[in-house]
């Protein structure tokens, strides 16, 4: 487990989704290019967390002004990984090691969830990269 140094934004950030959500927080992303926060949440939080129909998210969401994702954390490397393509149903998952030492992760979904587990865009690959390189020092994330 990386030792992740929280910047003074980012509590400040994390305090607010815990007073709003009541759910506990571990760490917050902060995706400049997504305009987006991504809250990583102590496992079993994700529902507290969302709220009833999505409520915290979307008071969140009016108050930062920025679209809010939530993302249930678990040590263990395959549970967050499916966690973070929620709903995308993950057939299997496979980190290769590439020749100049980086790390990809091959996630096969099933053929229909495809679309979803990539995202608009691409987001959710992208938010993917993210927290896997903070946290499993992951460089690319393909999906299959």
């Amino acid at each position: 487990m990386p030792q992740i140094r929280l910047t003074a934004e980012e509590m400040r950030y994390i305090s607010l989704f815990q007073d709003i959500t009541g759910a506990t927080a571990r760490d917050c992303i902060i995706d400049e290019e997504n305009n987006r926060l991504i809250f990583l949440v102590a496992k079993g939080q994700a529902g507290l967390a969302i709220g009833r129909g999505g409520v915290n998210v979307k008071r969140l969401r009016k108050i930062l002004g920025k679209d809010i994702e939530v993302v249930e954390y678990s040590d263990d490397f395959e549970s967050l990984v499916r966690n973070i393509f929620m709903p995308a149903r993950v057939r299997s998952i496979k980190v290769i090691q590439m020749h100049d030492g980086r790390k990809r992760v091959r996630v096969a979904v099933e053929p229909k969830d495809k679309g979803l587990a990539i995202g608009r865009g691409g987001k959710n690959v992208s938010k993917a990269r993210l927290i896997l390189k903070r946290y499993h020092d992951i460089d690319d994330v393909v999906i299959d």
